[in-house]
C-alpha cells in the first residue's frame, strides 16, 4: 500500500505501546493522518472514545491488552466508526462482538497476527498438515516465542495456526510450547517429528513494521464496509 495523492484518511490509534508507536510512525507514509492517539491514561474506562475526538476520524485501530479490548470496541462501534483490532487474547468473545456490529452496522477487521508473511505461513502450513496426514509417524507440535511483556499465551497466532491445521490432522494432538523471554518480536515454529527425523516450518517476525504495516492495510481496506472480517479474509483466494 503506498502513498497517494488523495487526502489522507483520518486516523485513531487506541493502545500507545509498541505497536501503536510503530503505527503512528509509518501511517503518514501509508496515506494516513494520526488525528487521535489515546493511552491506558486518557482512555482509562473508554473516557477519550467520544465524539468530539473523533472528529475528522476515518478510522480507528486498537492495540491494547484483552482487559479492556471489548469495551474499546464497544465505545467505537457506538460512534459508526470502523475499526481493526489487533489486541490478542479475546476472541472467546466472538459471538458478543458479532453482535455489536450487527446492532451498530460498522465494519471490523481482527487478527491474531498482522503480518502479511504470517498469512502466507498459515497457508504453507495448512498445505504441510495435508502432506503429513498421511503418516502418522510424525507427530505434530507447535512452538512460540515472545517479549518477556505479552500479556497472553499462547499467543494468538499459535491458536489460530492450531485451528488452521486441525482439520487436515484429525483427532491427532497438537502441543504448543510458549516461551516469554527477552525482546523477541515473535517466532512461531510447526513442527512434524519423528523417530527418524524432524521437519520445522518457522515464521520469525524481524520487528513490529510488518504489523504495522498490516494493520494499515487492513484499515483502508475495511473503509466504507460493514460486518466483521478476519485478517485473512483479505488473502482468501
Amino acid at each position: 500500500m503506498g502513498a497517494e495523492s488523495r487526502q489522507p484518511l483520518g486516523l485513531a490509534l487506541i493502545g500507545h505501546g509498541k505497536m501503536g508507536r510503530a503505527v503512528e510512525q509509518i501511517a503518514p507514509a501509508r496515506g494516513f493522518e494520526v488525528r487521535l492517539v489515546l493511552d491506558e491514561d486518557s482512555n482509562r474506562d473508554g473516557a477519550g472514545i467520544v465524539p468530539e475526538q473523533f472528529r475528522g476520524v476515518n478510522v480507528c485501530i486498537e492495540f491494547t491488552t484483552p482487559g479492556v479490548v471489548l469495551d474499546n470496541i464497544r465505545h467505537v462501534a457506538a460512534l459508526g466508526c470502523n475499526l481493526v483490532v489487533g489486541t490478542t487474547g479475546w476472541t472467546g468473545h466472538l459471538d458478543e462482538v458479532r453482535g455489536i456490529v450487527d446492532r451498530t452496522g460498522i465494519g471490523i477487521v481482527y487478527g491474531p497476527n498482522f503480518s502479511i508473511g504470517a498469512q502466507l505461513f498459515f497457508r504453507a502450513a495448512e498445505q504441510a498438515a495435508r502432506v503429513f496426514a498421511g503418516f502418522p509417524m510424525y507427530e505434530p507440535y507447535i512452538t512460540e516465542m515472545h517479549h518477556r511483556f505479552k500479556k497472553d499465551a499462547p499467543s494468538g497466532t499459535a491458536l489460530e495456526l492450531k485451528g488452521r491445521i486441525q482439520p487436515a490432522l484429525g483427532d491427532r494432538e497438537i502441543t504448543i510450547g510458549s516461551v516469554r523471554a527477552g525482546y523477541v518480536p515473535g517466532v512461531h515454529e510447526l513442527g512434524f517429528d519423528s523417530e527418524a527425523d524432524s521437519v520445522i516450518l518457522r515464521h520469525t517476525a524481524r520487528g513490529r513494521q510488518g504489523f504495522a504495516e498490516g494493520a494499515l492495510y487492513a484499515a483502508q481496506w475495511v473503509m466504507g464496509k460493514k460486518g466483521l472480517f478476519a485478517f485473512a479474509d483479505l488473502f482468501a483466494a
